[in-house]
């Protein structure tokens, strides 16, 4: 199966999820860009603990991980090889590949930031192919060969819209 066939077969699953209520694809954006958040307050509360040699931050840190892990689990099992972990590294390069190009973009370097936001987006794109991969591997639907991620780059766009209330 090819790179356009798997892609379709992902759209025609995820519009059968999004019928069936299964599946709120605007809700997950909106926790997946919690996530990302928490990934980065974590990253925030170490260097602050580090910084500033108090150990009450690292207590912050363990309370927003735990929280961050809650999160993530509504949308990734642990069941299938590395999945959670690919989920949140995927989530968390793509936060602070946003963060560059906004800052890039700040300075001026117009050209370095779009490939700084192509590469956010990209990481974006892959997770949420992991994260409808993982569902139907949790489900025990298709072969094994359409269980892998797919790597299409308009997946967000022709799957996900936070601004559809529906």
């Amino acid at each position: 199966m090819n790179t356009k066939e798997k892609f379709e077969k992902l759209v025609e699953r995820a519009s059968e999820l999004k019928k069936s209520g299964t599946l709120d694809l605007s809700m997950e954006e909106d926790l997946s860009i919690a996530v990302m958040n928490l990934i980065s307050l974590e990253e925030h509360l170490f260097f602050t603990a580090k910084k500033t040699g108090k150990s009450e931050y690292l207590g912050m840190l363990d309370e927003v991980r735990s929280m961050r892990a809650d999160l993530l689990g509504k949308m990734i099992t642990k069941g299938e090889g590395e999945t959670w972990c690919v989920s949140k590294h995927l989530l968390a390069a793509a936060m602070r590949l946003m963060e560059v190009g906004t800052k890039l973009r700040s300075k001026g370097k117009i050209e370095e930031a779009d490939d700084a936001f192509a590469k956010a987006y990209k990481s974006y794109s892959l997770f949420w192919a992991v994260r409808l991969a993982n569902q139907e591997s949790e489900r025990g639907e298709g072969k094994a060969e359409e269980k892998k991620p797919w790597t299409v780059d308009d997946i967000v766009n022709s799957l996900v819209d936070c601004c559809n209330e529906k």
